[in-house]
């Protein structure tokens, strides 16, 4: 597999590649959009309660599946394209390891400081309750989504996409029906409201966990994941930890941004909230769009410079980015123009509707620019050279923080007064994660 990758046509490869996980990301799309359908039928306080927990949801999944998701498919890529198997189920097993550490991490967080933290955020009364009961259970089963999340970029990075695709859609799947089963109390199951929903989440990926762990451990051809003959070694984990930490300024700088526009539209009423929760839920959902062909990229730019073919590793990571960047604004674009499309799948009320409208047709188009700027990140952690590519989403930060700062001091600020703000970011993102790359942030001092 490692050969082809370094011998074969880019376009068909990397869509070979990509096309397992864009499917399978396009179920976890369904399934992110069937939980928010289903919380919506109980009324706006959960819907505003999911908008306040959502990002805290997304900062797990994108460091879990992104960042050190990420890092591990690019350590096991480089590995394996350096012909070094024995390396690469090293960083296999250190790498299920740190994902056990970092889920005990963030449960002990979010249990003990999700109420401090929602409440910061502008949430009150039933607002926040709904927000609580929600993260509560998702954080005490939050195990499930690091593990899941880590094996599943093991298997990426052998280049094994369909196992990898196969077993996270079907916990996608699962999770559909638990969901709907325990939210509703269909049948003999009891009706547990936005908790439900948070345990339907953790039951699926249980089950690709499992999937994954067993494929792993029994049946991989590439490597196999164990502690026969893989000591546990402190450098191993630094390397990892490493790369990891860099590429999760780039989620944090993301989820930061979202709070801090979360907070400002807990200002503006609560009507204003659920109608930007269901609006900026389109950007989370974007990411696994992205993420199918900024996966596929990981794999095959680590195998490159693993190889030492930087020049090609570098055209692969344009190539995908350019194809993302191409998506992600064809959609926005489609919403901008559509945006009921949306809006109506959420909710019955037409004040959340509107704003929520008004969301897609103002910042719909600059979705290319984050699509651009989210898989030249991804493709960078192929590289391991992620400073400046962070530097592009840590800028996007910076403009979210002043135009917040400078907005919030304006009398009669309204919420499309912020929807400029995150089209502005959004562009500074890309174009800046663009110019770095560009200027050859990733093979400098290699060739």
């Amino acid at each position: 597999m490692q050969a082809q990758l370094l011998t074969d046509p880019i376009g068909p490869t990397l869509a070979k590649l990509a096309a397992p996980n864009i499917v399978a990301m396009f179920i976890m799309l369904a399934t992110s959009m069937a939980e928010a359908f289903y919380i919506g039928q109980l009324g706006i306080a959960p819907l505003a309660g999911l908008a306040l927990a959502f990002p805290m949801i997304m900062l797990t999944m994108m460091m879990a599946g992104g960042s050190f998701g990420g890092a591990i498919a690019g350590a096991v890529a480089q590995q394996l394209g350096a012909n070094d198997k024995k390396a690469a189920e090293s960083v296999a097993l250190h790498s299920l390891l740190l994902t056990i550490g970092f889920s005990v991490i963030f449960s002990w967080l979010f249990l003990k400081f999700g109420h401090v933290l929602y409440a910061a955020l502008g949430g009150q009364d039933t607002v926040l309750t709904e927000a609580l009961i929600y993260s509560d259970m998702f954080f005490t089963g939050c195990i499930a989504i690091w593990v899941a999340n880590g094996l599943n970029a093991i298997i990426r990075g052998t280049g094994q996409m369909n196992v990898a695709a196969g077993a996270m859609a079907l916990g996608s799947c699962i999770q559909i029906v638990v969901s709907a089963l325990l939210v509703f109390g269909i049948g003999p199951f009891p009706a547990m409201g936005i908790a439900g929903a948070a345990l339907g989440n953790v039951i699926g990926f249980t089950v690709a966990g499992l999937l994954q762990l067993w494929y792993l451990v029994r049946l991989s051809p590439t490597l196999r994941l164990g502690f026969q003959g893989n000591p546990i070694k402190l450098a191993a984990f630094l390397d990892i930890l490493k790369v990891g930490s860099m590429a999760s300024v780039s989620p944090l700088s993301s989820v930061i941004t979202v709070i801090i526009i979360t907070a400002m539209m807990a200002r503006l009423g609560v009507d204003v909230l659920a109608g930007y929760g269901i609006g900026a839920r389109l950007e989370f959902l974007m990411i696994p769009l992205i993420f199918g062909i900024g996966s596929a990229s990981i794999t095959m730019v680590g195998a490159h410079f693993g190889a030492g073919k930087y020049q090609r590793g570098v055209k692969i990571g344009w190539i995908s980015s350019l194809t993302a960047a191409g998506l992600a604004g064809l959609l926005g674009i489609i919403l901008a123009l559509f945006p009921s499309l949306w809006a109506n799948l959420f909710t019955e009320v037409e004040a959340v509707r509107e704003v929520c409208r008004r969301y897609l047709q103002i910042v719909g188009p600059f979705y290319a620019f984050f699509g651009l700027g989210l898989c030249l990140y991804f493709a960078s952690q192929g590289a391991r050279r992620l400073f400046w590519p962070v530097m592009g989403a840590f800028s996007r930060l910076i403009v979210v923080a002043i135009g917040g700062w400078y907005l919030s001091i304006q009398p009669n600020v309204s919420a499309d007064d912020f929807f400029v703000l995150i089209s502005v970011a959004m562009a500074t993102y890309g174009l800046v994660t663009a110019a770095t790359v560009y200027l050859g942030a990733w093979t400098r001092g290699l060739d």
